[in-house]
């Protein structure tokens, strides 16, 4: 597989602390690679240190086939933009104002590209409208202008949608989906909101304590996780007799049964029915991202406490 972005044996250490334990990643081109982590698990690090802003305590990483100890790695780094932490923009000057700052600041002597990248983001109607007067989702969109300058080949994108409303963050998934398919840019995302990145996301990372405990496609996710039903029900002994002679794996709560995995669903049904089982409800469900990444690190992160429901892959 052609990787545009690698890291092998990556460290990062703060006098004894380390923030980065070892990190390898695989980036294939034209995919967008969701990172996952609690806070201060290393992705932010991580991702300063591939857009050249820090340095590796030990390690390597490669962007487009050459290595950070090689000399033209400054050249290929041209080819990345990205918006880490905060976007940098002056607030007095306009949308385009910024843009060709940018432009002057990246060597880019023509300009002629900035309407179009206004157009892309929505910004091309802003006109003289002061950065500082923008809203906060105007401001998003602009740092990810800004890091379109130069027509880059990968973008890194830390938290783009945090702080949005539903809209501002149905805008810019469907801005990335759309740079990605008509562009091929790959891309490089943290968040938090792991059910949007899920809506995204075609590979993961998932990170924690300074590691990558898994690096994994979304296909090779979907077929670790299992569906599960939920029936509301009683006569629970008869039902839990009829699902422990078929092998089930379920789970029994509180005025319901929980039923993993494929399985004759009219079969048991059936059963259930044959055998004076009264059922209320039937609900199916798909594990989600989130309860994936918590099942992985064997515990409760940022995004809200696991489902009652969840289940290990």
């Amino acid at each position: 597989m052609d990787y545009i972005i690698e890291t092998k044996s990556l460290y990062k250490r703060y006098h004894r602390h380390e923030v980065l334990k070892g990190v390898d990643i695989h980036i294939p081109k034209g995919s967008i690679y969701g990172l996952i982590g609690k806070n201060g698990a290393g992705k932010t690090t991580l991702m300063r240190i591939i857009t050249g802003i820090q340095t590796p305590s030990s390690g390597e990483y490669s962007l487009f086939g050459v290595s950070c100890n090689d000399s033209g790695i400054s050249s290929v780094r041209k080819r990345v933009g990205a918006v880490i932490e905060s976007p940098s923009y002056c607030p007095e000057m306009t949308a385009e104002q910024n843009l060709r700052q940018q432009c002057r600041y990246l060597g880019i002597p023509d300009m002629n590209g900035i309407g179009d990248i206004l157009e892309t983001v929505g910004l091309s109607g802003t006109r003289k409208k002061k950065v500082k007067n923008f809203s906060f989702g105007m401001r998003q969109r602009l740092g990810i202008a800004m890091a379109l300058t130069g027509s880059p080949d990968v973008i890194i994108l830390d938290e783009p949608v945090n702080g949005l409303d539903p809209a501002g963050i149905i805008d810019i998934r469907e801005m990335i989906l759309k740079l990605n398919r008509e562009r091929d840019i790959t891309f490089l995302i943290s968040s938090h909101i792991l059910d949007e990145l899920a809506r995204i996301a075609t590979h993961y990372g998932f990170m924690d304590g300074g590691r990558i405990v898994e690096d994994i496609s979304s296909e090779e996710i979907s077929r670790k996780c299992r569906r599960y039903y939920t029936f509301e029900m009683d006569n629970f002994d008869s039902a839990v007799r009829i699902a422990e002679e078929h092998g089930l794996d379920y789970k029994v709560g509180s005025g319901e049964i929980v039923v993993y995995g494929d399985f004759d669903l009219d079969m048991l049904l059936n059963r259930w029915r044959d055998a004076g089982c009264r059922i209320i409800n039937i609900s199916q469900t798909n594990e989600s991202l989130e309860n994936y990444y918590l099942n992985l690190i064997g515990g409760s992160g940022e995004g809200g406490e696991a489902n009652d429901q969840s289940h290990a892959c």
